[in-house]
């Protein structure tokens, strides 16, 4: 379990709070922010365009982070009635999450590799780097109500999207129980990471 290895390491544990707060946060301000740029107030009035962690913070998908690695944030808010262009602004809202992930993570290792950074603080930047990617990859998947399955949307008939949309938490809850017994997910992570820090840091 995630949280007993944090336990047995202080540094790792400072490490994965401080990824935690930093990559949630990121994730779900980008989502609030794209859409208010592309006309949809909605997350804003919330409070969400905002680098504040604990507004975006999600009780179940933080334990999950704990418990089992990988999680999510709380979700933004959207109305897509004041989207211009709909099917395809939502996409865009839904990409930018995983996107801001991606171009932190990118612009971590590139710190590092510029600035020779090493010791402890490397360690923290690494930690940070990878729960980016683990949040990027876990967001993508294409379940709803993940950032994957509103991207799942725009190609499939809306009836068959409403059917997958209402089964979206039990088909999660299953997916994460298969990942654990069979490490589908750890492996994916680990090899997705391995190639990033491979190219940027060797």
């Amino acid at each position: 379990m995630l949280f007993l290895n944090l336990l047995g390491n202080p540094l790792y544990f400072v490490s994965f709070i401080i990824a935690l707060l930093v990559a949630i946060t990121v994730h779900e301000a980008a989502h609030a922010l794209v859409a208010y740029k592309l006309g949809d107030p909605t997350a804003k009035n919330e409070g969400r365009v905002s680098l504040n962690p604990f507004v975006h913070l999600d009780p179940i998908g933080t334990i999950f982070l704990f418990l089992a690695g990988f999680g999510w944030g709380k979700p933004v808010p959207i109305n897509p009635n004041n989207f211009d262009h709909p099917k395809i602004d939502e996409l865009k809202v839904a990409l930018a999450g995983p996107a801001s992930n991606f171009l932190l993570m990118i612009i971590i290792l590139l710190t590092i590799r510029l600035l020779n950074i090493t010791g402890d603080i490397q360690n923290i930047l690494l930690v940070v780097a990878q729960i980016n990617i683990i949040l990027m990859i876990f967001n993508l998947l294409p379940i709803p109500p993940l950032d994957g399955g509103t991207i799942l949307q725009i190609f499939l008939p809306e009836e068959s999207y409403q059917s997958i949309q209402r089964l979206g938490i039990p088909l999660l809850f299953a997916f994460i129980i298969f990942s654990r017994m069979t490490n589908f997910l750890s492996n994916m992570f680990y090899g997705v990471t391995n190639f990033f820090f491979n190219i940027f840091l060797r």
